[in-house]
């Protein structure tokens, strides 16, 4: 198979299956669930067959001209996020960015109880007012270059500053899509979803999406000043301590993971705002490995949830005697987010910070470093209410499937430190060729 079928294979294979799907529920479930796995696996498989090509530096484009600038380019898409991931146009970006709103609508709301749909609207009408003035920074951005075209637009501005509006109207947009501040408030009341829903959303795609489009347009594809840097990294740092101390006094488990991944976040754009190798680096290691670990502990805190039938830590205790599969994958996930060695988020923070005393930023390392003081206070404490002391619930061990799961995370979240060199080596190529880019 060559690049270019690939390449569509990797678009339509799940684009055109999941319309397919509710047909195959209609046969059977387990036909449903088997026909969604083969979709995802098939995806994936093409994906890393083109990972060597795109190593290399190679374009590898599918594309189609349309008229006003406009043209079709879509690149290793596994669903929206795969869109919002390899679009080259701005316009494209834009409408996979608003599918990941409707459709994020959809799984925040899936009990579809009044309060879980008040809950989906929330985070549906923040998102989508973010994206909307993320469209006029787009639109400003072609009033400025005469394209939407990422390529054409480094090409221009190379020789012409990026004017503050453009900068402030695109930063709503990712700040609202990343949960952070003052645009937060949408994620902690997306626990509302199911634990997987959840997992999904905080930890591996939707809030990644802000960072990433971030990482993308203001290191990748142009510079804007170092004030904007500044700003960045003010916002991020509020977010960060502001978040962990709700998570310190809240009571709820799923609001307090969540809390913790809109302070997390700030680490991210921490990083990439450095704009300095190391910090860069960080930046993205801390999304794959932040990634893994608050999977982990999302899927935990449904088992525990199911097994208990409550979300208050301070109902629970001692559960480690009767859940310990359930109890040590929460630890090592904990371990990771916390930062603490060997784990994989340990290499993340400490690059991070390694990029934000490189330009003697020293005052807001000490601060971030305050951010991950509380993180380690607000895990640990969740671990000692919920798995430690005296009994208050009776509850079972999670099914075979749910306990693999957390457990094969818990896993990844330690050897990601443990062979760290490997991940570390596909951040570094990345951060090469973003620094090159603007260069």
């Amino acid at each position: 198979m060559n690049n270019s079928l690939a390449l569509l294979s990797i678009v339509f294979v799940p684009v055109i299956g999941a319309f397919l799907l509710p047909l195959a529920g209609y046969i059977h479930k387990y036909l449903r669930n088997a026909a969604a796995f083969i979709l995802v696996s098939v995806s994936l498989l093409l994906s890393i067959k083109l990972i060597p090509q795109v190593l290399s530096g190679t374009i590898i484009n599918v594309s189609q001209a349309m008229p006003l600038g406009f043209n079709l380019m879509l690149v290793l898409f596994l669903g929206a996020m795969m869109g919002i991931v390899f679009s080259s146009n701005l316009i494209l970006l834009y409408l996979f960015w608003e599918i990941t709103g409707i459709v994020s609508w959809r799984l925040i709301g899936f009990f579809r109880g009044q309060k879980d749909v008040l809950m989906a609207d929330k985070a549906f009408l923040i998102t989508v007012f973010g994206a909307v003035v993320m469209l006029l920074g787009f639109i400003s951005l072609y009033a400025q270059t005469g394209s939407f075209d990422l390529a054409v637009i480094k090409e221009v501005l190379k020789n012409q500053p990026l004017s503050n509006l453009t900068v402030f109207l695109i930063l709503a947009g990712i700040l609202s899509k990343s949960a952070t501040l003052p645009f937060h408030t949408w994620l902690p009341d997306a626990g509302v979803a199911p634990s997987p829903v959840t997992a999904l959303l905080h930890a591996a795609v939707l809030v990644k999406i802000g960072v990433y489009v971030f990482a993308r347009l203001f290191v990748a594809t142009f510079a804007i000043a170092p004030d904007a840097h500044t700003i960045v990294t003010i916002i991020a740092l509020a977010s960060t301590i502001i978040s962990a101390g709700a998570a310190l006094i809240e009571t709820d488990l799923k609001r307090i993971i969540a809390y913790s991944t809109v302070s997390q976040i700030g680490f991210i754009f921490l990083g990439l705002a450095s704009g300095n190798m190391i910090g860069i680096v960080g930046g993205l290691l801390y999304i794959l490995m932040h990634g893994i670990a608050k999977a982990g502990l999302f899927l935990c805190a449904g088992i525990v949830e199911q097994n208990t039938h409550t979300k208050d830590i301070t109902k629970m205790g001692g559960l480690i005697r009767t859940m310990p599969w359930t109890a040590v994958s929460f630890l090592f996930c904990s371990l990771s987010v916390m930062g603490i060695p060997p784990f994989g988020g340990f290499f993340s923070k400490y690059l991070v910070f390694m990029g934000s005393i490189q330009n003697k930023d020293f005052v807001v390392t000490g601060f971030f470093l305050l951010g991950a003081f509380l993180t380690i206070i607000y895990l640990l404490r969740i671990f000692k209410l919920i798995f430690l002391g005296e009994i208050q619930i009776l509850a079972k061990e999670g099914s075979k499937v749910m306990v693999f799961s957390v457990v094969l995370l818990a896993v990844l979240s330690l050897a990601g430190g443990i062979f760290i060199n490997y991940p570390a080596q596909f951040a570094e190529a990345a951060a090469l060729q973003m620094l090159g880019t603007v260069k």
